[in-house]
């Protein structure tokens, strides 16, 4: 028989996406949903920026690894770009190379055949300034970022992906919606259980028609052949 293959999702991002498959992660979530279906690959990479990641990203990604075997992509940056140039220049990138680098990835993903319609920017989540400054000074740091920069950076990369034709989930703009959204976050910047669920049902919600499509691999056990396998499963 041919060589079995799952379509895979990929989540390429910094510690929100390196975290999401923690119980209850929304990676997690993806992956129990598409069990069968796809293999939701964690490429979630702790503190990077987009700086970082567009190195990453062919070396993780080529040619004759994609285009048909890549069935989504999401690309989620910006926690750590937005962070205060005087207090983290380490991790902080300008917000138009920011907007340049998430471009310049898309237009990567183009390029090995990855169209638009499969690619997925995410935009930071809000940043909730008296939690954060709190894991800041446990640390011994001061407040390293502020919710209205982070807002910035979402808002450019809603802008690429408006510019690249690509899908966007503005979770700075949704969480922030009539509510106080410091429930979402666990400690300011990461997602917390709700935070985890919320952003879990707004991507299956723009990933469920793409995906939810695509067959299940390998017939049902009922409907296995038991007294020849072989006719069934090869």
């Amino acid at each position: 028989g041919r060589l079995l293959r799952w379509p895979r999702v990929l989540l390429f991002g910094d510690s929100i996406t390196e975290y999401s498959f923690q119980e209850n992660g929304w990676g997690a979530y993806l992956a129990e949903r598409l069990v069968r279906k796809c293999d939701v690959v964690n490429r979630g990479i702790s503190g990077y920026n987009t700086r970082w990641a567009k190195l990453i990203l062919p070396r993780l990604i080529t040619e004759s690894t994609s285009a048909d075997s890549i069935a989504a992509v999401t690309i989620f940056f910006g926690a750590n770009d937005s962070a205060l140039k005087e207090l983290n220049p380490k991790q902080h990138v300008p917000l138009e190379e920011y907007a340049a680098n998430l471009k310049s990835m898309v237009q990567y993903l183009k390029s090995v055949d990855i169209t638009a319609d499969r690619i997925i920017l995410i935009t930071p989540p809000p940043l909730q300034e008296s939690a954060w400054e709190k894991a800041c000074l446990a640390k011994g740091d001061k407040l390293n970022r502020c919710n209205a920069t982070t807002g910035q950076y979402a808002q450019a990369c809603v802008q690429v992906a408006r510019e690249c034709g690509t899908d966007v989930l503005d979770l700075w703009t949704l969480m922030q919606k009539n509510q106080d959204f410091s429930s979402y976050l666990s400690d300011g910047l990461h997602l917390s259980t709700k935070g985890n669920s919320f952003l879990a049902a707004q991507l299956w919600s723009r990933l469920e028609n793409k995906l939810s499509a695509l067959p299940s691999l390998l017939p049902y056990w009922r409907d296995v052949d038991h007294t020849n396998p072989e006719a069934s499963l090869l």
